[in-house]
């Protein structure tokens, strides 16, 4: 059995298209760090994405904990052309794709970009190459990521996901027994 520990990492203090893009995590509220590092199961390996906010935010709760390398495949959703742009620039510019692809997510992707489907399917095999550790994992990540990983746990759909709420520095956990559960979701410490 594993439990997988996803954090989010800390707050960018964007309100842009923000995926791929490297920016940094605001990382200043050491009291909330201090709690999620408590909370989190003690000697789990932590491992990240290997974008800078999500390093930053592994790096501030790993308290000891083993770290694993990097692992690119948890990165936030690639949006190509709407990378660091804001949303009523792009709705603007693309507002029938942005339509479809908020409200019919799943293969619908931004020029360049990614669809969801491929976002999920990016984080379930680096997901299932790890989970053959048994015990904990802690994974600090993204919205998109994590959310993909709620949908496989609950089997919901893409648009059910969306309307979940996963914010910085939270915590959802999701066990994997032969079967994929969701435990508990946006948990704040």
């Amino acid at each position: 059995m594993v439990t997988w520990w996803w954090v989010r990492h800390g707050p960018t203090l964007r309100s842009d298209m923000n995926g791929w893009t490297d920016v940094p995590a605001d990382l200043s509220d050491r009291a909330a760090l201090a709690r999620l590092a408590a909370f989190l199961p003690e000697g789990a390996p932590v491992i990240s994405s290997d974008l800078s906010r999500a390093v930053a935010t592994a790096d501030a709760i790993a308290a000891g904990r083993p770290r694993l390398p990097h692992e690119r495949a948890l990165r936030e959703i690639h949006f190509g052309a709407w990378e660091a742009r804001p949303f009523a620039e792009i709705e603007a510019e693309d507002g029938p794709l942005v339509r479809r692809y908020l409200e019919q997510p799943g293969d619908v992707a931004p020029p360049g970009g990614e669809s969801w489907n491929a976002l999920a399917a990016r984080v379930s095999t680096a997901v299932d190459a790890l989970t053959g550790m048994a015990g904990d994992v802690i994974a600090v990540a993204h919205f998109g990521p994590i959310l993909t990983q709620v949908q496989r746990a609950t089997g919901c759909s893409a648009a059910e996901v969306f309307t979940r709420e996963v914010a910085p520095l939270s915590v959802t956990r999701i066990v994997c027994d032969g079967r994929w559960r969701l435990e508990e979701i946006n948990r704040q410490p």
